[in-house]
């Protein structure tokens, strides 16, 4: 893809604390007007990334531009054409929504009258009007998010920068923050996503990079790194524990594949080409064999599983977060 279609472009981008390498030569080609994903688990150099493309941080070596601009002899300029949202909120909990997206535009040298329009203007667009006056305080995780998300649009930037944006959000608030990203990109913005959440990556990206220890291993569409370990699964849920041997046995020899159990759930994934044959075939053997099944479905592989496929990494991005990262509205 050429240089003048990308929204962000790096070649060999390095960096290192102390002896260790946050990045080890990334390598990235982001289109125009898509959610592009960095996947990977913490320490991976996803905001590393991040803080270099928007100039926050120098690299170590390699080269890297944004919006046309290079990151290093053209900083100023990539600065105008970026917004960037953090994992931690950037407002002022004191002062109200409006407010806060009035001091940002001032920040940023827009004249008062201009940046009060452009307060009512992000307060309404992101649902925040009639809470405008409230202190952010007062705002739910969720409305926080989306406030930090309004103040990083006060430039209305091509290129937007979210990093780990819904940590510690609970489900109603990432949905929020979803659909207010979804918005953006119809709108013909570039938006890079770093994530530790597969859901969060599965529901928003339009390309996914995978990164550990500082490079990319891969790169693709959600479903063509699904694909990559060999695309539908047959997942079986056993009624008895006891049945897990027998039943693997049979599975092994009936698909000719190799299978992984969880011993404690009960249940045994096996990747299969022909879907509908696959499943009809295991379903009529477990039966004629006397094995009860609780539960026999079919399903896409997860990017949990693609992750550890592809890297070997037993540190995974995580499906969901915690119950200790949820804040609760």
């Amino acid at each position: 893809m050429a240089g003048a279609d990308l929204a962000i472009q790096t070649e060999g981008l390095k960096k290192k604390y102390g002896d260790k390498e946050a990045l080890a030569g990334l390598d990235l080609s982001v289109p125009r007007g898509v959610v592009y994903g960095l996947l990977g688990p913490n320490g991976a150099g996803k905001t590393t990334a991040v803080r270099i493309l928007s100039t926050l941080l120098r690299s170590d070596g390699g080269t890297a531009r944004v919006a046309g601009y290079d990151v290093a002899s053209q900083a100023a300029q990539v600065r105008y054409r970026i917004g960037l949202l953090g994992q931690h909120a950037a407002v002022d909990e004191d002062l109200s929504g409006r407010q806060n997206l009035v001091m940002f535009g001032r920040l940023y040298h827009i004249g008062k009258q201009a940046a009060q329009r452009r307060a009512d203007e992000l307060l309404e667009r992101f649902g925040l009007a009639d809470d405008g006056g409230k202190p952010a305080k007062q705002y739910s995780g969720g409305m926080r998010r989306r406030l930090d998300l309004a103040a990083s649009l006060i430039l209305a930037p091509s290129v937007l920068f979210l990093d780990e944006p819904t940590t510690g959000l609970d489900p109603r608030g990432r949905n929020d923050v979803w659909k207010s990203v979804r918005g953006l990109v119809a709108e013909g913005r570039t938006v890079m996503l770093t994530t530790q959440y597969l859901e969060e990556a599965d529901q928003l990206a339009d390309m996914i990079s995978l990164i550990d220890n500082g490079k990319v291993v891969q790169t693709g569409t959600p479903d063509q790194l699904k694909n990559k370990i060999g695309g539908d699964r047959i997942d079986v849920v056993l009624r008895r524990p006891n049945d897990l041997d027998a039943a693997l046995g049979l599975i092994t020899s009936l698909l000719q594949a190799k299978p992984e159990t969880d011993v404690d759930n009960r249940r045994i994934s096996v990747a299969v080409e022909d879907r509908v044959v696959a499943l009809t075939a295991v379903a009529r053997s477990l039966s004629d064999a006397g094995i009860e099944a609780e539960d026999i479905a079919l399903r896409r592989p997860t990017l949990d599983e693609v992750f550890l496929n592809l890297t070997g990494n037993q540190t995974a991005p995580t499906a969901e977060p915690s119950r200790k990262e949820v804040a609760q509205p």
